[in-house]
């Protein structure tokens, strides 16, 4: 039994149509009719969204065609999930199980010492009185930089000025 065969054998355990059973597994409508008829072959994430949405049905199965299609109902598996659920935490604990709620984990003599070292007034000011620069000593340039930037600027003729519009558009000038 092929793939393709497979999955139109699971559109017909999940008593939907194709339509549904696209919309159910959240994938587009085409391609569960290119995916029966063999036009394309099913994605990885199109099987993942199967097995998610179906999760009674065997991955053996669904990919290797081995085996069952659904889960069977044993009693001893049923009896080792039982056991290994005893002995397995239902979920791991998080970083806040693990701190104390009361001091998270920092005793009061290095909570002390933190609240000491940590006061506003040992924070270090920036030096007002350190040396001011003038943005405008900055940009001083000397006349004979101005000249020959200007004369430079001459020997290049503008081509063409384009705007561009927040909206996506753009006008161009040629002078």
């Amino acid at each position: 039994m092929s793939l393709n065969e497979r999955i139109s054998k699971v559109i017909e355990y999940s008593n939907f149509t194709p339509s549904e059973f696209a919309d159910e597994i959240d994938v587009q409508r085409s391609s569960i009719s290119h995916i029966t008829s063999g036009r394309n072959k099913p994605s990885l994430e199109f099987i993942i969204k199967i097995k998610s949405r179906f999760p009674e049905i065997l991955w053996d199965w669904l990919i290797n065609g081995d085996g069952e299609m659904l889960k069977s109902d044993e009693p001893a598996v049923e009896e080792e999930e039982i056991t290994e659920e005893k002995t397995k935490p239902t979920s791991l604990p998080d970083l806040f199980t693990l701190i104390d709620d009361d001091n998270f984990g920092v005793t009061e003599s290095e909570d002390r010492v933190l609240k000491q070292s940590l006061r506003e007034s040992d924070i270090p000011h920036p030096s007002i009185a350190g040396e001011k620069i003038n943005d405008s000593q900055r940009l001083e340039k000397s006349n004979d930089e101005i000249i020959n930037q200007v004369i430079g600027n001459q020997e290049h003729k503008i081509k063409r000025i384009v705007l561009f519009f927040e909206n996506g558009k753009f006008e161009s000038y040629e002078p």
